[in-house]
């Protein structure tokens, strides 16, 4: 099938079979590489993308689904710069480091400071509870998302 779309702004056509996942459809057809395909379940977070401005799994999502969709990538977000301080935070902190679940993290936490409200630790914490990280434990993750939150204010 032939989906439309419009990625980090930019217009993309492509031909998809129908089962296609949309995060299969960034990273082979459109080679965005940066969401990854974690448990394939919609449980790890590594695949998390924006559409029309939401978070969505891409491994749960199918491209076709998303014909005439915007769809934002992490590769998208670092280019405008829209997390630019997420990620200076991130790197500061030491919350990454092998960096495959970073990506999603770093668009829910987008998506958590969006309402312009300085979420406490707690709220820091729950609203991550669908990304799972292997190798920083979450403690400098929610300092790296607490001070974002503190200095934007």
């Amino acid at each position: 099938m032939k989906i439309e779309l419009n990625v980090n702004g930019l217009r993309c056509t492509g031909d998809v079979e129908p089962r296609k996942t949309l995060l299969d459809a960034l990273r082979d057809d459109f080679l965005l590489t940066g969401a990854h395909a974690g448990c394939e379940h919609g449980v790890c977070g590594a695949c998390t993308v924006l559409l029309n401005g939401e978070s969505v799994r891409g491994c749960l999502t199918f491209a076709v689904q998303c014909d005439g969709a915007a769809v934002d990538t992490i590769e998208g977000l670092s280019d405008t710069g829209a997390v630019a301080d997420l990620q200076r935070a991130f790197q500061e902190r030491n919350a990454l480091q092998c960096g495959y679940c970073t990506p999603g993290i770093l668009i829910s936490a987008r998506e958590l400071l969006a309402a312009g409200d300085a979420p406490s630790r707690e709220t820091i914490r729950e609203y991550l509870s669908g990304h799972y990280c292997r190798c920083t434990g979450y403690q400098p993750i929610v300092d790296a998302i607490a001070e974002v939150a503190q200095a934007r204010r």
